[in-house]
C-alpha cells in the first residue's frame, strides 16, 4: 500500500511510539488514516471473517487484527550444524469509526529472541505489513467504500474508481469470498445442491475443458473481482470443493487447473492474477481472470497450460 493517500499517511521511527493512550513500544509506527466510515457490527464482522483462510485474525470490540506470519532460517540445510529457524511476524491493526485507521508496527528484532543473523528484517516486516493493508482494501467491505470515495472525490466514474484503487494497491493478493455478500445471480441461474451432500474428488479432474460446459453445466454464482463480475457454471457449495468454470470469454475449469501459472507468465496483457480456492482438490490457488476484458485472444495461456483447462472465446 505504498502508494495509498501517501498526504494521509504517517511514519515514525522511535524507540517509543505513541498513538493515544496506548504506547506502541517499536521500531516503526505506520498510520493510514481512511476517509471512510466502518460502523455497522456486521461489516466489521465480515472484515474480520473474510480473510481468516488468509491472515491470523482477532477482534476486539471496534478493533480488528491482522497477522502475517513467516519463517527465516540461517541455512537451507536442517540437518547442518548451527541450523537455526525462526517465526517472524507483523500485525495489522483496523481501528473502525466514522474514519479508518489502519496501524502496524514494526518491532525490534530481539521481540522474537536473538536471531539477529535474520537479514533485512524491517524491509520484509514493512514489505509484509503493506501487504496485509493491501489485501484488506481490495478484498472486504472496505474495497466498496473506497471505490465509492475515490469516484466522488476525483469524480471517476465506477470501473475509474475501481482501477484507482487496484494502483493504490499494487501488493493485494486476491482471497475468495473475503466480502460479506457474493454478488448475486437471478434465482433462475444459481445451481441449487438441493440440499444433498457434495461428493469431492480426491484430486484435479483430468483435461481438456469441456468446451460446450455452458450448454452442459448449470450457471452458478458468479464472483466479483473488485467491480468485475466474473460468470461461473458448475459451481458447488462454498467450501472450493467444486469450483466449475469461471470466465465468459476468458475460460478456466479450475477443477482441472493444477496452478503451475504458465498463463500468468506468457499473458502480455496481464489478464490473470493469484487468488487463493483452499480446499480445491486440484490446487489451493487459481489463476483469476479478473481483467478478463483485456484479453487479446492471443491464445498464450491456451498454449502453456500442462492440462488444458483453459479455452478463450473471442469476443463479439
Amino acid at each position: 500500500m505504498s502508494l495509498l493517500l501517501k498526504d494521509r499517511v504517517w511514519s515514525m521511527e522511535a524507540p517509543t511510539a505513541k498513538r493515544g493512550v496506548y504506547p506502541l513500544h517499536g521500531f516503526k509506527l505506520g498510520l493510514y488514516r481512511l476517509p471512510i466510515k466502518l460502523e455497522d457490527p456486521l461489516e466489521i464482522k465480515s472484515v474480520h471473517d473474510g480473510l481468516k483462510k488468509a491472515f491470523e485474525m482477532d477482534a476486539y470490540a471496534d478493533r480488528i487484527f491482522a497477522t502475517y506470519r513467516w519463517k527465516e532460517q540461517n541455512m537451507k540445510d536442517p540437518d547442518a550444524k548451527g541450523y537455526e529457524e525462526v517465526e517472524l511476524s507483523v500485525t495489522v491493526e483496523i481501528v473502525s469509526g466514522e474514519v479508518v485507521d489502519i496501524i502496524y508496527q514494526i518491532f525490534p528484532i530481539e521481540k522474537f529472541g536473538d536471531p539477529n543473523w535474520v537479514k533485512d528484517y524491517r524491509k520484509k516486516a514493512d514489505h509484509f505489513a503493506k501487504m496485509v493493508i493491501d489485501t484488506i482494501l481490495r478484498n472486504t467491505i472496505l474495497a466498496d467504500k473506497m471505490i465509492s470515495y475515490l469516484a466522488k472525490a476525483e469524480k471517476l466514474n465506477h470501473a475509474q474508481a475501481t482501477q484507482r484503487l487496484e494502483d493504490l494497491t499494487p501488493l493485494a493478493k486476491i482471497v475468495l469470498n473475503a466480502k460479506p455478500k457474493a454478488t448475486e445471480a437471478n434465482e433462475d441461474e444459481i445451481e441449487e445442491d438441493d440440499g444433498a451432500e457434495i461428493e469431492i474428488p480426491d484430486g484435479a479432474k483430468p483435461g481438456p475443458i469441456d468446451v460446450a460446459y455452458k450448454s452442459k453445466m448449470k450457471p452458478s454464482t458468479p464472483f466479483d473481482a473488485n467491480g468485475y463480475t466474473i460468470k461461473t457454471w458448475g459451481r458447488k457449495g462454498a467450501n472450493n470443493g467444486i469450483l466449475g468454470v469461471w470466465g465468459e470469454f476468458v475460460s478456466v475449469d479450475y477443477d482441472i487447473c493444477i496452478a503451475d501459472g504458465g498463463c500468468i507468465e506468457a499473458c502480455p496483457v496481464g489478464v490473470y492474477e493469484w487468488f487463493d480456492t483452499p480446499g480445491n482438490p486440484a490446487s489451493e490457488k487459481k489463476p483469476l481472470m479478473s481483467k478478463e476484458p483485456d484479453c487479446i485472444f492471443c491464445l498464450a495461456c491456451e498454449g502453456v497450460c500442462p492440462p488444458q483447462a483453459i479455452k478463450i472465446f473471442e469476443q463479439k
